[in-house]
């Protein structure tokens, strides 16, 4: 495979094939994320029939691929037009993959209908991860995420209404001390209207400095520490309604780990996160050297 380094892919992707269709992030001015900051990483496409011989290559070797992820960041930048040739192309090397997931960015689907959405998952396109961070549009406006609460609750709609399913992302922390609860109770807000299939939540990480952060902030960000990171996991635990959502906060950033179905198992991670914040010395925590983007 013909990658330009580095590569992200979610964590439950782990056994897909990386198939990377474009390169980089097409908005890239999220000062949280450092992912495709580097000069290589600038924004671009691979051309189709590039696409089309690294597909042929896989198949003539004879790896048994069941799952493919569409990389960079953001693949779902690309017309309905490319998204479809791409995903005729899998069909057509490789017939048995069985779930073609993406990131997918809210703008990525404003000028995307139901109905195009709709012949992506029956070509294959069944899951899509929405970073959707914060539901609250003061924290996304200062950290220049270029979404809000509409946005992102028409992009998670849309998907739904196209009989796919969408895994959200949450970043943990990123209102600072001083937004922290109104961070939390939004984005609950925001995942009770969308009820999405998948919610995950991560630490919000500066490995090269929060420099850039600070600037949208205008230097009032202050980082959560441990208890107060807890705290607001449980004020967005709180305020979650949901009705059958797969729920995962065990990405490498995380010092807790947590893990259930929500709202059914809501009282047991409660429990878990108040032991962290009452009696941290009886939760399995991670040490910082265990801890990653």
């Amino acid at each position: 495979m013909d990658y330009v380094e580095p590569v992200y892919r979610p964590p439950s992707e782990s056994r897909s094939l990386i198939l990377q269709v474009t390169n980089g992030c097409s908005w890239n001015r999220c000062t949280f994320c450092e992912m495709y900051t580097q000069p290589q990483k600038r924004f671009g496409f691979k051309p189709q029939p590039d696409i089309d011989a690294e597909l042929a290559q896989v198949a003539a070797r004879g790896y048994p691929v069941r799952r493919i992820f569409l990389a960079d960041g953001d693949a779902m930048t690309l017309s309905f037009r490319r998204l479809r040739l791409i995903l005729e192309s899998i069909r057509r090397h490789l017939p048995g993959v069985q779930r073609i997931a993406s990131y997918c960015l809210p703008r990525n689907l404003r000028h995307k209908s139901v109905e195009e959405l709709a012949a992506l998952r029956e070509l294959g396109l069944s899951l899509l991860y929405v970073g959707c961070e914060s539901g609250d549009d003061m924290v996304l406006e200062r950290a220049s995420k270029g979404e809000t609460f509409a946005s992102s609750l028409d992009a998670l709609r849309k998907i739904k209404a196209a009989g796919a399913k969408s895994s959200v992302m949450i970043l943990n922390g990123m209102g600072g001390t001083r937004y922290s609860e109104q961070h939390a109770v939004n984005s609950a807000r925001l995942m009770n209207a969308a009820q999405p299939d998948y919610l995950a939540t991560l630490v919000v990480s500066f490995p090269l400095g929060s420099a850039r952060y600070q600037q949208g902030f205008k230097g009032e960000f202050e980082p959560l520490d441990q208890p107060a990171l807890f705290r607001e996991m449980e004020w967005l635990l709180e305020a979650l309604e949901l009705e059958h959502t797969i729920f995962r906060s065990d990405h490498a950033s995380n010092y807790l780990v947590l893990k259930g179905t929500l709202n059914r198992d809501k009282p047991r991670l409660l429990e878990s996160v108040r032991t962290a914040i009452q009696r941290p010395e009886h939760a399995a925590l991670r040490q910082e050297w265990q801890r990653g983007l």
